[in-house]
């Protein structure tokens, strides 16, 4: 059993309690191999941001323990640089205790498909177990419609009730909870530019819930030019649309202290793939075509940072 503290990891608790207070949120980036890693890793480290690093349960099964922790080690991260190791929908309390035993420095419970009352006694179970070994544990409350990979896969959006919040904090200690505002899972997360994020329900969260981190899940904003670079070399992503930049930039700046990232990335990593064996048919050296996509990542990453996130340069000490 290894502790975060071993990979110098940090716990979530510091990092929000300072992006609430300085009206930012951090972003949670999805990864699933060596090139996502350090591409991620990359812009946290070159934008002196904090950062908490994604991984699901399909891409742990992908990646494997071993393989994973072991680049964790590898990347030598310092505690002073704010990089928390995070498992992004956990579905049961074996997947979280088993990535805490690992060296997470944070779990997510995803029991928002459960009866009220269950979800409550899944989030207590695994908060428990994670405070005992001082990890950070974030749950949902209300369902998110989309389709993302295996792990987020949902027909139905239901808001979150703040007064239901209230309570579910109340009774788990979470230390952070993920909302249903009008977020959705995958890379069509509007049906039309018209739609907004319900903000009166952050603003209810605000005041029944004072200084305590909201997450929002589902809120690429699916960038239009990647969109059309994939679409331009063979792809097909019609009417693919993400949230707004300025409504998640408003969010960043209320109580919304995590923003989840994976499908922008994910299109960033497949744009340059694809417009790299449109334009260069003869490229066959996998290198060549995987170092395009990593810059991508990068490219991608540091721009969420510095233009949605506005947690560049929130690294001080050290």
């Amino acid at each position: 059993m290894a502790k975060y503290t071993d990979f110098g990891l940090a716990n979530t608790h510091d990092m929000f309690a300072d992006a609430y207070a300085n009206g930012y949120a951090i972003g949670a980036f999805n990864f699933y191999n060596m090139e996502t890693f350090s591409a991620i890793l990359m812009a946290a480290r070159d934008t002196h941001s904090p950062i908490i690093m994604a991984v699901s349960e399909s891409a742990l099964r992908y990646m494997g323990d071993e393989m994973l922790m072991s680049m964790v080690r590898g990347a030598n991260i310092k505690p002073h640089e704010q990089i928390a190791l995070h498992l992004d929908h956990g579905h049961s309390f074996e997947s979280c205790a088993h990535a805490i035993d690992l060296g997470f420095s944070s779990v997510m419970i995803d029991a928002s498909a459960m009866p009220f009352q269950e979800n409550i006694n899944l989030a207590r179970r695994v908060v428990e177990y994670a405070h005992a070994r001082n990890a950070a544990v974030e749950a949902e409350l209300g369902t998110l419609a989309g389709f993302e990979d295996e792990n987020t896969n949902s027909d139905a959006e239901i808001f979150t009730r703040p007064s239901d919040a209230v309570e579910f904090v109340s009774r788990t200690g979470t230390d952070s909870l993920a909302v249903a505002i009008g977020t959705s899972h995958g890379a069509y997360k509007r049906k039309n530019d018209n739609e907004s994020l319900r903000f009166d329900i952050l603003a209810e969260l605000e005041v029944k819930l004072p200084g305590f981190p909201i997450v929002l899940h589902g809120a690429s904003c699916i960038p239009r030019v990647l969109v059309d670079i994939i679409n331009q070399n063979g792809g097909k992503m019609p009417g693919a649309r993400g949230i707004p930049i300025d409504q998640l930039k408003r969010a960043a700046k209320m109580n919304v202290c995590k923003i989840n990232v994976d499908s922008d990335n994910r299109m960033a990593f497949t744009a340059a793939i694809r417009e790299m064996f449109s334009t260069q048919p003869d490229v066959f050296n996998p290198r060549e075509y995987l170092d395009a996509a990593k810059t991508a990542v990068y490219d991608n990453t540091v721009g969420e940072i510095v233009n949605i996130m506005n947690s560049a340069n929130r690294v001080v000490s050290g």
